[in-house]
Formats: structure tokens, C-alpha cells, sequence
């Protein structure tokens, strides 16, 4: 029975990733941040740019990622919606300079954690958490 729930929750984590895939790139309708003081970022670059960081998911994608979440575990959220996109955020940044998945796997294990689950969701989960952040944070990576 769990195998058939682990298959599920793939199998819609998949589904989901493929259903944000379209011909056009989506608009980006996010105010580009500015930077407060010189030295805060090089001209024509974002704080975000310059930390290595992708932009946060907004709409759609902001929905499909959480809701994508709490399907694997609701605890992954649990009501804290801008923690586990920071986390995602941070996920991605990581992933730049780490190719190998089973480091991916192990990195998403000890970034996602919760009140009952300190050192992480496991292996199985943590690869649903790491194709869910992918698919709405940075497919590029």
C-alpha cells in the first residue's frame, strides 16, 4: 500500500511539473527588487541574481508548488507558506554547484524539516520534495 501512495505522489509530481510546461514563457509580473545602497548589488543585477537565488514561484506556480508540498506531507508546509518557498529557493541555489541527485536528495533532507521529522521527511520523500521544487522553482538547474 505505501509503494502505491509513493507511485502516486510521483507519478503527480511528474503530472504537475509537465502540466506548468508550455510553448510560451510565462510573464513575469513581479516588481524587479532595487537595490537600496550601491554596494547591495553590481548594475543590472537583483539581490537575488548575486546570491545565486531563482525568483519566488508567484500564481500559478506558487500554488501548484505548495499544494504539490502538502500532497507529499503536510508537514513539509505546515501553514508556513514563505519558509518553504525560501527553502525551495535556497534548494535551487544549492543545486548550481551540485550536479550528482543523491547529493541533491541528501541536501533537500536536511533543508526541509519539520516538528516531527528534525532530520528530514527521508530519502523517498525528499526526491518528491526535490522534482516538486525543480519543476516550480528552477527547472532550469
Amino acid at each position: 500500500m505505501r509503494t502505491h501512495r509513493i507511485a502516486t505522489l510521483l507519478a503527480g509530481v511528474t503530472l504537475l511539473a509537465l502540466t506548468g510546461c508550455t510553448s510560451e514563457p510565462e510573464a513575469d509580473t513581479s516588481p524587479t527588487p532595487v537595490a537600496t545602497t550601491p554596494s547591495a548589488a553590481p548594475t543590472g543585477t537583483t539581490p537575488s541574481d548575486t546570491a545565486g537565488l531563482p525568483p519566488e514561484p508567484t500564481g500559478e506556480k506558487r500554488v501548484i508548488y505548495l499544494a504539490t508540498l502538502n500532497g507529499i506531507d503536510p508537514e513539509i508546509v505546515n501553514g508556513k507558506e514563505d519558509k518553504a518557498i525560501s527553502r525551495g529557493r535556497d534548494q535551487c541555489a544549492a543545486m548550481k554547484d551540485e550536479r550528482d541527485p543523491g547529493k541533491r536528495v541528501a541536501q533537500v533532507e536536511r533543508r526541509f524539516i519539520g516538528p516531527n521529522h528534525p532530520g528530514g521527511f527521508g530519502p523517498t520523500k525528499s526526491a518528491l520534495i526535490l522534482a516538486t521544487v525543480q519543476a516550480n522553482i528552477c527547472p532550469t538547474y
